[in-house]
């Protein structure tokens, strides 16, 4: 069957894919601070707007990450074996265009360095119209954006042993961030659920390294996967699941939310105890892999419920 699809439309498909738009879990984190406002900082439209032009900036940075991290994986060869056609019941090889040919490395980064441009030249408006524009916030979004930036491209970082930490950071920060915009103040609870979303990132990434290890070992990428041995990387991964309920019941504890806030967080617990299960005892990966961000979408809407009640009764 001939397609019908015209060369342009193809390219534009092409550059979804890089940027990898289908993964919008990242995004999903100014409902997050949205529903933890007040209700009449809520109907305010310059906060719209702030928390609007902040996601927008977002995804720019995300698309520049992934795409720069695709140009490296491609010329180090770590996709093409990671993603190679045998894995792809769980595992989209069409989210790699170049290792295909519907890209070239110049287009992928020329794609790059246009939405990182785009991304911080919105975060910096974001900023500009903000109500509150605090020095955390500022630093905040700095950190974000350099460790992100660099992520697998330049400095490289998660080639250099700073995979896990990047990723945990930047994606609890983009929560934290627009925040400190539209907020004079952050909140224990917004503290802890920063905190959640960057670790329920997290455990996605440490499963797809499982799977991975053969392929950064020989593209050498220095990651907790590749440096250690798998009993000692599965125990890390069992330490982070663990960690997540320490970190609940410490916060609950400590006053961050009221008690009852714990019920609403406590499917995404249960979950995670599955998707160890599969992960690290029935040895399967990408299994978890795919639980890992079911996870991280059912616990922004049980964060996301557990903040209305919070705004709303108290």
């Amino acid at each position: 069957m001939t397609s019908t699809t015209s060369p342009s439309g193809e390219r534009l498909r092409a550059y979804v894919k890089l940027a990898k738009l289908s993964f919008w879990d990242y995004y999903t984190c100014i409902f997050v601070v949205f529903t933890l406002l007040a209700p009449v900082v809520q109907k305010d439209p310059r906060i719209w707007l702030v928390l609007v032009l902040f996601n927008l900036g977002w995804v720019g940075v995300v698309a520049a990450t992934v795409a720069f991290d695709d140009v490296t994986g491609f010329r180090d060869g770590s996709d093409a074996r990671n993603y190679a056609p045998s894995q792809s019941a769980l595992r989209a090889r069409d989210r790699k265009p170049l290792l295909d040919g519907r890209l070239t490395v110049t287009q992928a980064l020329r794609f790059g360095w246009a939405c990182t441009l785009a991304g911080l030249g919105l975060w910096a408006i974001a900023f500009a119209i903000a109500p509150y524009a605090s020095t955390l916030g500022l630093i905040a979004a700095a950190v974000c954006a350099f460790c992100f930036i660099q992520y697998s491209y330049g400095l490289k970082l998660s080639y250099y042993g700073g995979q896990e930490l990047a990723l945990w950071l930047c994606t609890g920060l983009c929560v934290l961030v627009p925040f400190t915009m539209v907020s004079p103040q952050v909140t224990g609870l917004m503290w802890l659920e920063s905190f959640l979303f960057g670790l329920w990132s997290l455990m996605v990434s440490v499963y797809s390294n499982i799977n991975d290890v053969d392929g950064d070992r020989e593209a050498g990428r220095i990651n907790l996967a590749t440096r250690i041995s798998p009993a000692a990387y599965r125990g890390f991964i069992g330490g982070l699941s663990l960690l997540e309920l320490v970190v609940i019941v410490g916060a609950l504890a400590f006053g961050a939310a009221p008690l009852w806030f714990g019920l609403f967080l406590v499917p995404t617990v249960v979950m995670r105890a599955r998707q160890a299960h599969n992960g690290l005892i029935a040895g399967r990966p990408l299994v978890a892999r795919k639980a890992g961000v079911t996870i991280h979408r059912w616990g922004v809407v049980a964060l996301m419920a557990g903040n209305l009640v919070v705004v709303h009764v108290g």
